[in-house]
């Protein structure tokens, strides 16, 4: 059974840098395409990025596309996300999630298997 466990979250001011890290336990990240989200208060939960198994692929939504960069050491069994230039749009609750199969589809929830418990993001001066 796959865990996964996000940290790196934080207070940050405007124009900031995080990075946060998915750590997984239970398997190896090798078999699992992992995916970034985040929910605002009273929002929906949205898709940010998405690699896949090998990190060939990559995705980004539109509104981190330039700012935010996914990356995975999959020796590490760790992903990780690297957020740059920071606003306050951005403050949320993130999550990483895993699934097996690459879809097009990369960021619809209902498509993971796998997900950690969330890491605040609180981007405010």
């Amino acid at each position: 059974q796959l865990q996964l466990v996000e940290s790196g979250g934080g207070l940050v001011q405007p124009g900031g840098s995080l990075r946060l890290s998915c750590a997984a336990s239970g398997s190896t990240l090798n078999y699992f395409n992992i995916g970034w989200f985040r929910q605002a208060p009273g929002k929906e939960r949205e898709g940010i990025s998405c690699s896949s198994s090998t990190g060939s692929l990559t995705r980004y939504a539109d509104s981190v596309k330039g700012r935010f960069t996914i990356s995975r050491d999959n020796a590490k069994n760790t992903v990780y996300l690297q957020m740059n230039s920071l606003t306050p749009e951005d403050t949320a609750v993130y999550y990483c999630a895993a699934r097996r199969f690459w879809h097009s589809n990369w960021s619809a929830t209902s498509l993971y298997e796998y997900w950690g418990q969330g890491t605040q993001v609180t981007v405010s001066s």
